[in-house]
């Protein structure tokens, strides 16, 4: 069936259960390229182990919903477009937790422009209740324009400075980096497959989107919050172009103000933006 906007946002969330490890914490670290400095042990180690709070993308992390056929999407068409997760209470570094995924927008751009499709995910404990994260992404789904969607405008990215960062962080990935990320719950082979990606017209295998937002995070933790992961509590950003695993990942960062900072990350050796738009929110000390 084709996709019918109304139909959609009428959806009851969908429960997703999550029971995880500190094993898993750790995993998801190393996905995201911590653990080659000392300076990241604390990531990577179960003494004083720590949650890198980007973790929450994976947590009670539904799959590829959109791939279903009840949905009515075209997701052979669809692309990652934005990321924001905003953290509302320190995620433990083990336990169970609940996803309840929503479908909060539909955009239609015109029939040949496609749509965009935002979904939220709020990441409880499933103990407490308590919750911990909420988790959005805006989907451009290319295949589905003339929906019948809003044609309302999804609000403007967030405005990087006209000026100089304050500071550069880069990060270093592996050449294996998407095989130790696809641990985390996301086994897409475009990530792992060459001859899948072939047929996506890449030479190789690319690193998982949700991958470079773990090293931007990773890079403004280390900036900004002193290397203590509990003290981001938001990071959003646009996907701009494909990373490379081996790729080294440049990540400027402009602060904005007392526990705001907007940032960008580039792919040095080819010098090519990888996200753009980037907006991340700290606790100040």
């Amino acid at each position: 069936m084709p996709l019918d906007p109304n139909y959609l946002l009428r959806l009851p969330p969908r429960i997703t259960t999550h029971r995880y490890t500190q094993r898993d914490t750790i995993l998801y670290a190393l996905g995201v390229g911590a653990g080659a400095d000392p300076e990241d042990l604390h990531l990577v180690y179960e003494n004083e182990l720590q949650t890198l709070p980007t973790m929450a993308v994976v947590l009670a992390y539904p799959g590829f919903w959109q791939k279903e056929p009840q949905y009515g999407i075209d997701w052979t068409r669809v692309l990652h477009g934005e990321q924001s997760t905003v953290i509302h209470a320190p995620i433990p570094v083990e336990g169970e937790v609940r996803g309840e995924l929503v479908v909060e927008r539909i955009v239609d751009k015109g029939a040949d422009k496609g749509a965009l499709l935002v979904s939220r995910r709020d990441v409880f404990d499933a103990t407490s209740d308590r919750h911990l994260a909420t988790v959005r992404q805006v989907s451009f789904l290319r295949g589905d324009g003339g929906c019948g969607g809003s044609s309302a405008p999804l609000p403007a990215p967030h405005a990087l400075p006209e000026r100089e960062p304050d500071t550069v962080v880069a990060l270093s990935t592996r050449p294996e980096q998407a095989l130790i990320y696809r641990l985390s719950g996301d086994y897409n082979p475009l990530h792992a497959d060459p001859a899948v990606a072939a047929e996506a017209n890449l030479p190789r295998p690319i690193l998982h989107g949700l991958c470079t937002y773990g090293i931007a995070g990773r890079a403004i933790v280390r900036a900004l919050c002193g290397n203590n992961a509990g003290r981001m509590t938001r990071l959003d950003c646009r996907f701009t172009s494909p990373v490379y695993p081996g790729d080294t990942i440049a990540v400027a960062i402009w602060r904005e103000g007392p526990g705001k900072a907007g940032f960008q990350a580039k792919a040095t050796e080819r010098n090519v933006i990888v996200l753009g738009n980037g907006y991340a929110e700290y606790e100040e000390v």
